[in-house]
């Protein structure tokens, strides 16, 4: 156990980086285990009989609980115990990650998704929680760095990941795969971090937790659901407003608690806010781009699993270039410079992605995905990094968790937005015609369902139409995605600070990107 304690209150000892490298693994696992899904999506779509809603929620599942439990979650672990609640969230993970294994249908893969999520909402918010508690200021920066770098790399290599063990394993080694580094996380909280709380943290509001989860949960479900019974659909409005009224209820009575679950107080911190929102902004780009790719370059461009993981490495390759580059040019330009230009880069690539066709082959679709790398890292690193070093030390856990919130939140609901979009798009351009009703509305399910079909009516013509229809959907999604990212560009370069923004955490960690910039060199 760590026993030295510095005057400021963090820890000093040379044990710290070993547990900083357990808290980056298990991130590293969060974050690829955010998309090792989607490379696997057209394979259990397959062998479960997943329509593109079921698949939706299959990656939906654990955002949606992962999002809308985070705020409870930094809180018990600041009043009860950071340490104590990390471990509980990595059992949690690991609990959900066997039954995942072991589902034998659709709805047993959602249950599991779900518990995996619970699981991630106590182990994002609290892993970086702990991290003052280990590092003297002048090492913050570089810690929160290298924990944000693991999750941000985590997402890119899911696929990868993920296309490897399914070229030889079943579809349920990609929940297997946690399993061993989840372990080191556990053996290396219990035997390397410090415990600990603060014991004036508000108590988990009942009430605010329902409204957080329920207006959140149906928030995503109406959009979801959308692409199926249609915007105008009276269940889905009826979500809509739902959803908004719970929100509004959530704010009510977080402005009315003494220590509400919801600190409206740090959203009023101008750094942390913007930078929350930027890397909110980023996400749902993101999340919309991997939940189209895969399928496009496994069912249109006839690769396997590992061979549509393997081309997804330029994205990787983009990341690890820009995640070296974004500290340097925040601590030159500042971090409205860094988070805009990497906004724009992620605009440029979506918009590039958005001229694909079916005949443009891999070569044009490693380019748009290289720059799309590049431009993630630029942006999302230095937005969390200088969201995080406004925070109190006391409000450690909450400000977490707000701000995984609100990314999870962005990442939810571009699947889910982005996922109905592209749903509907592939319906309407689909050429079913002479098809019987049955084999046409299951043709229209995806396009895995639609090569199933095409296969059995021995139809080459539907088989390209559902091609084309598919590349005609990403092309909306694309479009929408670098529309987004550059309204973000715009309002990142207008509103966000130059720097790390003022405010008491800044006293303890004056310069959050130079230590950054230590850590990549």
């Amino acid at each position: 156990m760590v026993t030295v304690t510095n005057v400021d209150g963090s820890r000093h000892d040379s044990r710290r980086w070993w547990a900083l490298g357990a808290l980056v693994a298990s991130m590293l696992v969060l974050g690829f285990d955010t998309t090792i899904l989607n490379v696997a999506l057209p394979t259990m779509a397959g062998q479960l009989g997943a329509t593109t809603g079921q698949q939706q929620w299959m990656a939906d599942a654990y955002v949606v609980v992962f999002a809308a439990l985070m705020l409870p979650a930094g809180l018990l672990g600041d009043r009860f115990g950071r340490r104590r609640m990390l471990i509980g969230g990595l059992v949690v993970f690991l609990a959900g990650s066997l039954l995942g294994a072991l589902a034998g249908d659709v709805n047993a893969v959602i249950a599991a998704r779900a518990v995996m999520g619970l699981g991630a909402a106590f182990i994002t918010p609290l892993a970086m929680s702990v991290l003052p508690s280990l590092f003297a200021p002048q090492e913050q920066g570089k810690a929160i760095g290298l924990v944000s770098t693991g999750s941000a790399l985590g997402m890119p290599l899911g696929p990868i990941i993920g296309g490897w063990l399914l070229d030889h394993f079943w579809w349920g080694s990609v929940f297997l795969i946690n399993i061993p580094m989840v372990v080191i996380g556990i053996l290396a909280c219990v035997l390397l971090l410090p415990e600990t709380r603060d014991p004036h943290s508000p108590t988990v509001d009942g009430l605010s937790t329902v409204f957080t989860t329920t207006g959140l949960g149906a928030l995503v479900y109406a959009t979801t659901e959308a692409s199926d019974r249609g915007w105008d659909d009276p269940l889905v409005l009826a979500l809509f407003a739902g959803s908004a009224v719970l929100i509004t209820a959530l704010v009510l009575r977080s402005r009315r608690v003494r220590r509400p679950m919801l600190d409206l107080t740090l959203l009023a911190r101008r750094g942390f806010l913007l930078n929350a929102v930027a890397a909110t902004l980023v996400m749902f780009v993101l999340s919309g781009l991997m939940f189209v790719l895969p399928a496009y370059l496994q069912a249109v461009l006839g690769n396997d699993t590992l061979g549509t993981g393997i081309r997804m490495l330029p994205m990787v390759l983009g990341l690890s270039v820009s995640a070296k580059l974004a500290p340097p040019v925040a601590a030159r330009f500042g971090a409205r410079a860094s988070v805009s230009a990497g906004l724009v880069v992620l605009a440029f690539a979506a918009f590039l992605g958005s001229r694909t066709t079916t005949g443009s082959g891999y070569g044009f679709t490693a380019l748009w995905l290289t720059a799309a790398g590049l431009g993630f890292g630029l942006a999302l690193v230095p937005a969390m990094t200088n969201a995080l070093g406004t925070l109190p030390r006391d409000r450690a856990g909450s400000g977490s968790g707000l701000l995984m919130t609100l990314r999870q939140v962005g990442s939810a609901i571009g699947i889910a937005l982005l996922g109905s979009l592209l749903a509907n798009a592939f319906r309407d351009r689909l050429d079913v015609t002479g098809l019987p009703a049955q084999a046409a509305g299951t043709a229209g399910d995806s396009i895995v369902a639609a090569h199933v079909v095409a296969e059995k009516a021995h139809s080459a013509h539907l088989a390209a139409s559902a091609n084309g229809a598919y590349v005609h959907g990403m092309t909306v999604v694309l479009l929408v995605c670098g529309a987004a990212a550059l309204v973000s560009a715009l309002l990142a370069a207008a509103f966000l600070p130059g720097t790390a923004a003022a405010g008491p955490a800044d006293a303890a960690a004056p310069d959050v990107v130079a230590p950054l910039q230590d850590a990549r060199q």
